[in-house]
């Protein structure tokens, strides 16, 4: 906390947060409307020539809860223990700028390299030197090539928008002009401090949603889902930020197998800033991955954006509330840049299976949770669907047991959910990974097969439970949204799921596996049951109610539910029965 307060100033934090004490599970869903709280408006930001190399722009938090503004080169501090932006975007994508320069940077050639860096982390001196030979791509301002800037734009090339609308959740151009910016409004965000103007930039490049004509998505979409890597040290020894960063950057080997980048190894090959559109892509044409080096894709430059720093003015900053007298106004943009398309897979994001090839996944409005886990960390295939975790994950995970035994990971996940350019919510949460680090390659697939057993009983369980309460409730089959049955279900049996996935992991080889299912199989039938008794139907007034009908629901999901195919799903021995068994067809969801 500060030590002293002259005025109240304001940051951004998260809405709700729901935490699952027994499962160490924590999902995070952030709305628009902010809470705030307190923090220190001593420091400022003056320095109107700035380089990102030497500036102390990265806010982060220390092991004792002070708030620092840090350099690139300390983030091997191990005395810091995460970022502290004054919004969680800006978190996210600060992470993904660090495990960029890392990548972009390191001299780690292989996996013992990797690992001594893990253990002993380089020192500020080494860092700065990894960093100084690409100095010219992280000039903030000035005449020439400026970090995510258009290299050919000027300040005076158009008309000047808002610095405000570099925000992923700002009202569009056609909201202000139809009066319909009802819940987000205009004018939240006029005046950036140079630090929180290039925390917006990047964050806008990392996940540029559609905005109008030839202005560019994002290398993975609007919004895309990343998944990190977290060290987990447990809430009383948390570890450094660092060994969460370096977990998720591989050794040179490892990235450039296959393509080493040759042929590209012009720095505007990686820094697409550095130099013309034109030197990469041509006039209506299309950014694939062999026309640039591997690591242009922690530095993608989807939008022509140039900030006007000819118009800067004095006070304080409308996002992290520090004083500044280089406090920047607008912006202006172009159409028609660099236009990604073609066989890109981004190391930190999972993938799915389509007809034209792997696809990145994004957050959906019913959120990120438990559901999730086994394709985000070990990848899941079905008759369905297929989904590739990210390949850092990969990576990590399918390794030698050697170099990844004995570290506590966790599994941090974060995007925005995206209706076309409009920010509907962002979405971040922390899964638990236990000791899956010492897990070989085949105990890791033993456990997928389990896992996707659970999630496909559960997955059954809810459309039978979504089914009843339909039934129930209406006389005919109703075209209402439902996902509250859903959303509540998840998050009941999320507790259970986790003790069950601690336990699987830990035990010891030749553990009876069906005694595990049959465990889960009670949770869902008792959580489904109760749900429908006590939470949905069972709870509303009587005389609104048919009994005759809600009687028949709750027989039909009793029954669904102590059937035959939740247990083949969960493979389960089905018991046989004498005579023609009843079919019973679980509800699509609504």
């Amino acid at each position: 906390m500060p030590k002293a307060l002259r005025a109240p100033q304001w940051r951004w934090t998260s809405r709700q947060a729901r935490s699952s004490p027994a499962s160490g599970a924590t999902t995070t869903n952030k709305g628009f409307c902010a809470q705030r709280r307190p923090i220190d408006p001593s420091n400022s930001t003056r320095n109107r020539h700035m380089h990102l190399l030497e500036e102390p722009w990265i806010p982060v938090l220390r092991r004792d809860g002070a708030r620092a503004w840090v350099t690139l080169a300390q983030m091997s501090d191990p005395d810091i223990v995460a970022f502290d932006a004054p919004r969680a975007d800006f978190n996210g994508a600060l992470a993904q700028f660090m495990v960029g320069l890392l990548q972009t940077t390191t001299p780690a050639a292989s996996q013992v390299q990797w690992r001594r860096l893990l253990l002993t982390p380089p020192d500020a001196a080494t860092l700065a030197d990894w960093f100084a030979p690409h100095a010219a791509a992280f000039t903030f301002d000035g005449p020439g090539a400026r970090f995510m800037q258009d290299f050919d734009l000027r300040a005076s090339d158009g008309d000047p928008v808002g610095i405000g609308a570099l925000l992923i959740e700002a009202p569009g151009e056609n909201a202000v002009k139809n009066n319909s910016d009802l819940f987000i409004k205009r004018g939240h965000v006029t005046r950036l401090c140079p630090h929180c103007a290039a925390l917006a930039l990047f964050t806008l490049q990392v996940n540029a949603p559609a905005g109008g004509a030839g202005h560019r998505t994002g290398l993975r979409g609007g919004g895309p889902l990343t998944t990190l890597l977290v060290a987990d040290g447990g809430p009383e020894a948390p570890r450094s930020l660092w060994q969460t960063l370096w977990l998720n950057v591989r050794h040179q080997q490892d990235f450039l197998a296959g393509d080493a980048g040759e042929g590209h190894e012009a720095p505007h090959y990686t820094f697409p800033w550095l130099a013309s559109i034109a030197a990469i892509q041509q006039e209506g044409g299309q950014t694939t991955p062999v026309q640039v080096h591997p690591a242009h894709v922690y530095w993608a430059m989807p939008r022509r954006i140039r900030l006007d720093m000819d118009a800067c003015s004095a006070g304080t900053c409308d996002l992290c509330g520090r004083s500044s007298d280089a406090l920047i106004e607008r912006y202006v943009t172009r159409n028609y840049g660099l236009n990604y398309k073609g066989a890109w897979l981004h190391p930190l994001s999972p993938y799915y299976e389509a007809k034209d090839g792997l696809l990145p996944l994004h957050p959906q409005p019913d959120g990120l949770g438990y559901r999730h886990w086994l394709s985000w960390v070990l990848g899941m295939q079905s008759d369905k669907r297929k989904v590739v975790r990210a390949s850092v994950i990969e990576q990590f995970l399918s390794g030698d047991v050697e170099h990844r035994s004995g570290i506590g990971l966790r599994l941090w996940a974060f995007g925005y959910d995206m209706d076309n350019m409009k920010a509907r919510c962002w979405y971040e949460s922390t899964l638990p990974l236990y000791q899956l680090a010492d897990c070989s390659p085949a105990a890791q697939q033993s456990l997928r097969e389990e896992v996707g057993a659970w999630l496909q009983g559960a997955e059954l369980a809810v459309s039978y439970l979504r089914g009843a309460v339909k039934d129930a409730w209406f006389s005919q089959d109703a075209r209402g949204d439902f996902s509250f049955v859903d959303a509540t279900f998840w998050g009941r049996t999320e507790a259970a799921f986790y003790e069950l996935l601690r336990a699987r992991i830990q035990a010891p080889a030749g553990t009876d596996r069906v005694a595990t299912a049959e465990r889960w199989l009670r949770h869902l039938i008792d959580t489904a049951l109760h749900l429908f008794d006590h939470d949905w139907v069972g709870s509303g007034p009587v005389e609104r109610m048919n009994p005759a009908r809600v009687a028949a629901a709750h027989r039909l999901l009793r029954a669904s539910l102590n059937g035959p195919k939740l247990r083949a799903a969960l493979a389960l021995e089905v018991p046989a029965k004498a005579g023609k068994k009843a079919s019973v067809k679980p509800s699509k969801k609504a």
